[in-house]
């Protein structure tokens, strides 16, 4: 049996609802992440959707773009009939668009190699997501963007050309002045091989790191079907991102915040009966991949993503877990946004705090000489000096704000 090929990076998508995300992961990957009833109704995500695809190199092809992904293979075959050689594995993140699901935004991103911008050729540039999912890719410390010029078969070429111009000038003076902007087709497949060789080549694979297993979750699962007899159960399912270290199966884990007794929280203890990552059985998480654990938890702590923002790790070597929070609070500067710029904090006031894979709905009890202090509805559990992201409703929208550093706080648990 041939060794399983570990994904070395994760790639998300980032941009305004409806510029086409899901349908380039479909071009990438050949399968639709939008699994859920909401999300094929509505047409458009509402969970994170996550895939692992191949890069495969096809030596032959008549073009200097010869990386393709799964989405581009016929029958197992390069386009040009060529045996596709597998290179390596990434992961793909595909987040969503809409401006009430900014905070799923954040949280998706919290730990990713580079990002797959899209943008809609015939839109005018930026729209309001656009900029948001910018911004939050921007406080996030990112480096490496591809920037992709979506539904390039609903315009003529005078139209593309003055919304690439849009494009270069949003970026002008930002991080990603430099990144490429590749015109495409997700809907038609045009120019996929160019985005594939492009992850090949501008995102690195990233290096194993030491320390202990930790682990964002991103998602969490009952995977039991209804009507499943006792006997046959099986533990809930916890998906997400290994940060650093590894973990094997039988080892034991610990997760924070954990559960809620009176003003307290306890840890919850368990261990890893699986490894996955997609239908692939694995024996270790590490860093590279979106990775699925089983676990001997009773499915009802999983199910329906309610341990979603938690932490992983190895009993005895996770982070605080705290129910306020002391921020030193930093704006975001946005030129001509009046409203942003005007943005203060009064005690009471509702504001979503985006930490890791959590986001958690806060008070705010007081707002002076640069520190913002805010009382948790939900604890988070993060070290000192973590930065934490602040989305406020402005003008009867959720905006990115601004982020803080944590100096202090209420820690229920050390």
């Amino acid at each position: 049996m041939s060794k399983y090929i570990y994904p070395d990076a994760i790639i998300a998508t980032a941009g305004h609802v409806d510029h086409g995300k899901t349908t380039l992961v479909h071009a990438l990957s050949g399968v639709w992440v939008a699994r859920y009833s909401e999300e094929i109704k509505r047409a458009m995500t509402v969970k994170l959707g996550y895939i692992t695809i191949g890069l495969y190199e096809c030596p032959s092809m008549d073009s200097e773009f010869r990386i393709i992904s799964d989405g581009l293979l016929k029958d197992g075959k390069c386009p040009n009939g060529d045996e596709p050689a597998l290179k390596r594995k990434v992961s793909i993140l595909d987040v969503p668009g809409h401006e009430v699901l900014i905070s799923t935004m954040i949280s998706g991103i919290s730990y990713i190699d580079a990002a797959l911008l899209v943008i809609d050729a015939s839109m005018p540039v930026p729209q309001p997501q656009t900029e948001e999912h910018f911004t939050a890719l921007t406080i996030m410390g990112l480096n490496k963007l591809i920037v992709v010029q979506n539904k390039l078969d609903l315009v003529n070429k005078e139209q593309a050309l003055e919304n690439y111009k849009q494009i270069k000038q949003f970026l002008g003076n930002t991080w990603a002045k430099n990144s490429p902007v590749i015109p495409i087709s997700s809907l038609h497949k045009v120019n996929i091989e160019v985005i594939s060789t492009l992850i090949d080549k501008l995102v690195p694979p990233r290096e194993a790191s030491g320390g202990d297993f930790r682990m964002f979750v991103l998602r969490s699962f009952n995977v039991n079907k209804p009507g499943t007899s006792p006997d046959k159960l099986v533990g809930g399912v916890l998906g997400g991102t290994v940060i650093k270290g590894s973990a094997k199966v039988n080892d034991e884990i610990e997760i924070r915040p954990g559960l809620k007794l009176g003003n307290k929280y306890e840890p919850i203890i368990t261990r890893i009966v699986s490894i996955a990552i997609g239908n692939e059985r694995i024996e270790e998480a590490r860093p590279g991949g979106l990775v699925g654990i089983g676990t001997e938890l009773d499915p009802a702590l999983t199910k329906a993503d309610s341990l979603v923002g938690s932490v992983v790790g190895k009993p005895g070597t996770l982070p605080p877990v705290w129910s306020e929070l002391t921020l030193e609070f930093h704006r975001i500067e946005k030129p001509g946004d009046q409203a942003l710029r005007d943005v203060t904090f009064k005690p009471r006031d509702i504001v979503m705090v985006h930490v890791g894979s959590a986001a958690v709905m806060g008070i705010v009890k007081g707002f002076h000489g640069g520190k913002l202090d805010i009382t948790l509805r939900k604890a988070v559990s993060t070290e000192q000096n973590s930065k934490v992201v602040i989305t406020k409703q402005v003008n009867n929208r959720w905006r990115i704000v601004g982020y803080g550093i944590l100096k202090d706080g209420n820690a229920v648990l050390e």
